[in-house]
């Protein structure tokens, strides 16, 4: 497959009756602070989430991966994370680094309540874990050097191995 192609190889685009709408954080540096916005629209009948998620980023973007999803009552949101964001210009908020949101029990996983703000810390913790174990991304760091230092931020963990207030 070439680099950035809309079927990458073992995927499905969509699952037959489930909406999907695809959400691409875009990550920027702007007066020494982490920043974020968040595009998104209804991924297209026989759309990839891939293709979808790098138009929403568009050109510019030297790294995509997909970080999570999630249910909401129109169905799924797929959501990715890419960086630097291309519009310098656009409107941004702060990235914080928030507790990890989580269900009410073992067996409701799903948060009651998922913000924006909670998805780009999620998405920031990915790629902080991600820099250091996966050689791709790894490879992107020099491409956004201020980005990625302003990541470092974050500890470096996938969410089931983050502390918690119970533990």
């Amino acid at each position: 497959m070439e680099l950035g192609g809309d079927s990458p190889s073992g995927s499905v685009a969509m699952i037959r009756g489930v909406r999907a709408l695809v959400e691409t954080v875009l990550l920027s540096a702007r007066g020494g602070q982490l920043c974020f916005r968040t595009v998104s629209r209804r991924l297209g009948a026989g759309e990839h989430p891939d293709a979808c998620a790098r138009s929403l980023a568009g050109p510019g973007v030297g790294l995509l991966h997909s970080t999570s999803w999630r249910y909401t009552e129109g169905g799924i949101v797929l959501t990715y994370v890419g960086l630097p964001d291309p519009e310098p210009a656009a409107l941004v908020a702060p990235v914080r680094d928030l507790p990890t949101v989580r269900g009410v029990d073992p067996l409701t996983p799903s948060p009651p309540v998922v913000r924006q703000a909670d998805v780009a810390a999620h998405a920031c913790r990915h790629l902080a874990f991600l820099r250091h174990t996966d050689p791709q991304v790894a490879g992107t760091v020099t491409q956004a050097a201020r980005v990625w230092d302003l990541i470092d931020m974050f500890t470096p963990a996938v969410a089931g191995l983050l502390p918690t207030k119970t533990r």
